[in-house]
């Protein structure tokens, strides 16, 4: 009989979505295959401290009245001393410290900022340790949405028009910034140019919603994108790195469709909020998925990620406009990734083992 793997979930974490990082981390523990795979659940505090967590799925479901987070029990994971093991350990809230035994492969299921933009990709690195997903740079570059639009740009892929504006410069002078949003033509959209889930983001009609909105948004970063409305439907794609240098790989498209809500917000995306459909597959013809697997390999080279990825588009009148790309896209069971490749034939437990045996595969980077 083969051993089984052992693999480090490690979710919560320090940004604004460390809830629905810890919802990802309900689905994944209750869906990863136990008969091939030994899980180390390793929660991070929203201060940043790393605890050994239950294996208890049951403990991080999503709820309008209490959203789930990593709580400091006293526990700290300690990671490798070097590269030279790739042994975990747990120093216990009595002193004790046990091993946690050899890792084969973390598979950092963290949304936001200090997980997703490349920094604990860069801790995987320092310490020799295999990990599911982009590297270091790619995650930096695909987190920053200023950035992600000027290398696609610079690839010759459409994006939405935009003008970024720092919190210094804003503080300096907030006339810069609605003579930017002027330029755009309102609506438009306001985000913080290092956050997901929705978080800060806001829908902004005329001037005199602009100011409060960008103070919205910087409370969750020191920079925000002010973007111009796209006329089109938000359709999106998943994407995984191919085996043995092949090709990625493209799902069928989902689609978002929106009925009576200004927006795909947060609270549509996790508390079931009404006002949205999410569409899988959705209604495309054959020449238009085509397009979109195309431009969305070209985006997932373009940026070199790795794993796996979402992209997100508008098809205008005129053709695909990339929005956005997710390096950690949201995972829990009804997220638009998982769905997207169930309905092309790919169930969770599958697709989670997927990605870990790719993350195993690459070794230490």
């Amino acid at each position: 009989m083969t051993a089984k793997r052992r693999v480090v979930v490690l979710f919560g974490g320090r940004s604004s979505e460390h809830s629905i990082s810890c919802a990802t981390a309900g689905g994944v523990l209750s869906a990863i295959d136990r008969d091939l795979f030994e899980v180390v659940p390793v929660g991070i505090t929203r201060e940043g401290a790393f605890v050994l967590e239950e294996d208890d799925p049951a403990r991080f479901g999503l709820d309008p009245e209490r959203l789930p987070m990593v709580v400091d029990n006293g526990s700290r994971v300690r990671w490798p001393d070097d590269a030279s093991t790739r042994e975990l350990s747990v120093a216990h809230a009595d002193g004790r410290v046990e091993s946690l035994g050899v890792v084969d492969v973390v598979f950092p299921i963290l949304h936001g900022r200090y997980g997703e933009d490349g920094t604990v990709q860069g801790l995987f690195e320092l310490v020799g340790l295999p990990y599911v997903g982009s590297g270091v740079l790619a995650s930096s570059v695909s987190m920053d949405k200023h950035f992600t639009k000027t290398v696609l740009q610079h690839a010759g892929i459409a994006v939405a028009p935009w003008a970024t504006v720092s919190a210094a410069a804003f503080r300096a002078d907030p006339d810069t910034a609605l003579r930017s949003a002027e330029d755009l033509g309102y609506p438009v959209f306001v985000k913080p140019a290092r956050a997901g889930s929705s978080v800060g983001v806001s829908r902004v009609e005329s001037p005199d919603g602009l100011l409060g909105a960008i103070g919205d948004a910087l409370l969750h970063d020191d920079r925000v994108l002010i973007e111009s409305t796209v006329i089109g439907r938000e359709v999106e794609i998943a994407v995984l790195e191919g085996r043995d240098g092949s090709a990625p790989r493209t799902s069928v498209a989902g689609e978002i469709v929106v009925s009576g809500r200004g927006f795909y917000d947060f609270d549509a995306k996790y508390l079931d909020a009404p006002g949205i459909d999410l569409v899988c597959p959705a209604a495309l013809t054959d020449d238009e998925l085509d397009e979109m697997a195309r431009i969305a390999r070209e985006v997932f080279a373009a940026v070199g990620a790795e794993g796996l990825a979402r992209v997100d588009f508008f098809l205008t009148e005129e053709g695909f406009v990339v929005n956005e790309l997710n390096t950690l896209p949201g995972f829990t069971p009804i997220s638009m990734f998982p769905k997207c490749w169930l309905a092309s034939g790919l169930a969770y437990p599958d697709l989670i083992t997927e990605l870990l045996e790719i993350g195993s595969a690459r070794g230490p980077r």
